[in-house]
């Protein structure tokens, strides 16, 4: 059984224990105000005749009778009973609350850990997609390469910004090589330009103004450029 189910059965319970102790609390009281409203009257009486039976005001030194002075002890009695009813019925919350309190502390505690582990993994899947763009440099295939993954992907998706003038504001491994026209790390669909002498090789689909890729082969600004001009000659 889970935390939250045990949580939630024992939640179950406290209210049922909570609703008869209140019910005791209920009953106590009752009884309580019975029994005041029954010695007042016995203490008006004798105070009566007490008077009746001296000349002048009730000295201080006059005397309640035995039941009077036992019907007082009495309420003393009822009233602790209540107060402590009322801590035991405090205590039972208390003790859940900090329940709660402490695995709340241990959740927060596990989704940092997670956090920081899925952070170190992310690094470390950034650095083998630098190895193997340095890899790719160094035995040029003519493919297009489809979906690369990088750290810098997962951003711009989560911050919804487009490759086109994208400007990587994230922390990134020196020793991860840098391609394309604006001379960042690979990210996203990247596409090979067809020229064995280009000195970039790999382009981001939005630096370059691409969607999809384009059928046969494809040559970057730069390179269309002086293929054109060698054409005119």
């Amino acid at each position: 059984m889970s935390f939250a189910d045990e949580f939630e059965s024992n939640l179950v319970s406290l209210a049922h224990v909570l609703q008869k102790k209140y019910a005791l609390l209920r009953d106590l009281d009752k009884s309580l105000q019975e029994n005041q409203r029954q010695n007042e009257q016995r203490c008006e009486k004798e105070i009566e005749e007490i008077r009746r039976g001296r000349t002048g005001n009730v000295t201080p030194n006059a005397h309640f009778s035995e039941e009077a002075i036992d019907e007082q002890k009495h309420s003393v009695r009822i009233a602790d009973e209540k107060v402590a009813l009322a801590m035991q019925a405090y205590d039972l919350v208390d003790m859940h609350v900090q329940q709660l309190d402490q695995f709340m502390k241990k959740s927060n505690e596990e989704m940092r850990r997670e956090k920081e582990n899925a952070s170190a993994s992310n690094l470390e899947n950034s650095r083998e997609a630098g190895k193997a763009g340095e890899g790719r440099r160094g035995g040029r295939k003519k493919t297009r390469l489809a979906a690369a993954a990088s750290t810098a992907a997962v951003a711009s998706a989560s911050t919804g910004m487009t490759s086109t003038g994208m400007d990587l504001d994230l922390p990134v491994d020196p020793n991860e090589p840098t391609y394309c026209i604006c001379n960042q790390v690979s990210y996203g669909e990247m596409i090979a330009c067809d020229n064995n002498e280009c000195k970039i090789e790999w382009f981001h689909f939005g630096c370059v103004g691409l969607k999809d890729q384009p059928k046969g082969k494809w040559y970057c600004p730069d390179c269309a450029t002086v293929k054109k001009s060698r054409k005119g000659r």
